[in-house]
C-alpha cells in the first residue's frame, strides 16, 4: 500500500542495531527521492495525503516505540496537527 514504508529508512529506524550516520544519511535520501517520486506521481490528491498521513502515523508509532525502548516516559502521541 505505502511504498515509503518499504524505505530502508523504516527498517533501519526499526532494527534495533548499531547504525552509522552514513547509513543513516544514505536511507534518509532514498526516503527523500521515493517522497518526491510520490508527490509527483498521477495519483489523486487525497490518494497521496492518505499515504503522507499513513506514513507520518508510523514515524509517531515508531518514536513511541523507541521512547519506551529507551526507558524514557511515553509521551502522547497526537495526530492531529
Amino acid at each position: 500500500m505505502n511504498e515509503l514504508l518499504k524505505t530502508r529508512l523504516f527498517s533501519l529506524l526499526a532494527e534495533p542495531s548499531q547504525i552509522t550516520n552514513e547509513e543513516m544519511q544514505t536511507a534518509y535520501g532514498n526516503f527523500m527521492e521515493q517522497l518526491k517520486i510520490v508527490s509527483q506521481s498521477e495519483q489523486s490528491y487525497s490518494d497521496t495525503f492518505r499515504m503522507l498521513n499513513f506514513t507520518r502515523v508510523e514515524f509517531k508509532a515508531l518514536q513511541a516505540l523507541l521512547e519506551y525502548e529507551q526507558g524514557e516516559k511515553c509521551s502522547e502521541i497526537c495526530l492531529s496537527y
